[in-house]
């Protein structure tokens, strides 16, 4: 063992102290109120663990949501400090003595730090129609599978590992203004079967569902999306692409340029 390990090992552990917002909107009697809570750091320990302790030990009534505890299901996203993150990769040895915990902003509550994300996002999936469009009427089960480039095939994994976690949406600033803006999250999916040549849809296709306020044109570009997302997914780079798509595509039709003269009239 070395010096380096000794002295951890022999580090006295920290009494961590953590404010929670408390609050069942389904209870009239109840109020928004700071709930405070302590207990022991333990070594390798993550926010998940912390919040079991305390529901497990102090307050069976605390609300939190998880599912897989490794950072794939998206479900265990909260505030930490001010800042969106996933509570099962947060460890507190990256936190300060003291820490407030509350739960993400713009979606529904359903009880403390437990919000409906899944609500939200099959309300995007459905409004941005995030499937395969193929010309099949009938698809083929049975069908070998098509083959695709492994380089394209990459780029659309690294947009398929989005967890639907609600972190880039809990951050974005003109989501807290326009609540039927879509969001990086959104905006990821639409890049993704975009690439897809399976997909038939064409850019005009693609300027009806994002080529708005609501869309790409909404975005403020202050990219805390790309800042917060756990997976680190390329947000900004696919939301400037995708600008620049759908304002080519805008400028050939009379709707862009008829908003755009209104705008500056």
């Amino acid at each position: 063992m070395s010096a380096t390990d000794l002295d951890t090992a022999h580090k006295p552990h920290r009494l961590l102290t953590f404010n929670i917002l408390r609050y069942d909107p389904k209870d009239p009697a109840s109020t928004p109120r700071m709930q405070q809570y302590r207990i022991e750091e333990a070594e390798s320990m993550t926010l998940f663990i912390v919040l079991n302790e305390i529901r497990e030990y102090q307050d069976p009534t605390l609300q939190f949501d998880f599912v897989c505890r490794a950072g794939i299901c998206g479900s265990s996203a909260i505030m930490v400090n001010g800042r969106p993150q996933l509570a099962c990769r947060t460890l507190t040895r990256d936190l300060p003595d003291e820490t407030t915990l509350a739960p993400l902003p713009f979606f529904e509550l359903i009880g403390d730090l437990s919000v409906n994300t899944g609500k939200w996002m099959r309300g995007m999936s459905e409004r941005l129609q995030t499937w395969v469009h193929a010309q099949e009427k009938e698809i083929d089960l049975h069908r070998i599978e098509e083959r695709m480039d492994p380089d394209l095939a990459e780029q659309i994994y690294e947009l398929d590992r989005c967890i639907e976690c609600g972190c880039c949406v809990a951050a974005c600033g003109t989501a807290q203004m326009r609540k039927d803006f879509v969001g990086a999250v959104g905006m990821g999916k639409i890049a993704r079967f975009r690439l897809d040549p399976r997909d038939t849809r064409t850019d005009d296709d693609f300027y009806e569902l994002i080529g708005d306020d609501t869309g790409v044109f909404g975005c403020m570009s202050l990219l805390a999306c790309q800042d917060v997302c756990p997976k680190s997914l390329p947000l900004q780079t696919q939301i400037a692409f995708l600008r620049r798509k759908m304002a080519t595509m805008g400028l050939e039709g009379v709707p862009f340029v008829s908003r755009f003269i209104s705008s500056t009239c």
